[in-house]
């Protein structure tokens, strides 16, 4: 199954399964190798979207990627409790909930995370949670694998109630609860 090809990878570019769908990135030189999740051979460069003041351009009438909401985040109060801002994100059966109420808020597979994937496709520092006086951003904080917010590949993005944070092969959903009789957010 650790099958290599011998072929080397010429630019730093992500690479997607042409079987599963992951996303992953190697550097220059590195060999091509199989998809990490199912052993597929069959990864392709993945072209990257222009990006505009650090955030995703979307070109005119490009198409955007239909994605579909868990279940779960269908009805927000039932998950979430309490109004407030949280990133929520499947562990096995199980919907971890993490209330967004600091600054910033880490993700990463190193200690000092406050969300923690112990996973070789997240790096120590992959990305940040920041509030700001515009509501709350998400910053790839280095990154090998790049954060996507709604398929999209981004150095920062504002989020919105139902965005969906790709982080290595974790996603996440960043999800509001107004409290009740306050005026609900735009976006």
């Amino acid at each position: 199954m650790n099958e290599r090809r011998s072929e080397t990878v010429a630019e730093n570019l992500p690479f997607r399964c042409a079987h599963c769908g992951e996303v992953t990135t190697l550097t220059v030189g590195d060999p091509a190798t199989v998809c990490a999740v199912c052993g597929s051979p069959a990864l392709e460069p993945l072209e990257l979207p222009s990006q505009t003041a650090g955030a995703t351009a979307v070109e005119a009438g490009e198409p955007q990627e239909e994605r579909e909401l868990p279940v779960w985040l269908a009805e927000p109060a039932a998950l979430l409790g309490d109004p407030g801002e949280y990133i929520c994100f499947e562990d096995g059966d199980e919907v971890v909930v993490v209330p967004l109420t600091r600054e910033w808020t880490r993700i990463g597979r190193g200690l000092a995370a406050d969300v923690r994937f112990d996973d070789p496709t997240v790096s120590r520092r992959h990305a940040l949670i920041v509030r700001g006086a515009d509501g709350l951003r998400v910053l790839d904080d280095r990154s090998l694998n790049g954060v996507f917010v709604n398929g999209q590949r981004v150095e920062w993005s504002p989020l919105a109630h139902g965005d969906e944070v790709r982080v290595g092969r974790h996603r996440l959903y960043y999800a509001t609860l107004a409290a009740v009789g306050a005026a609900t957010p735009t976006t």
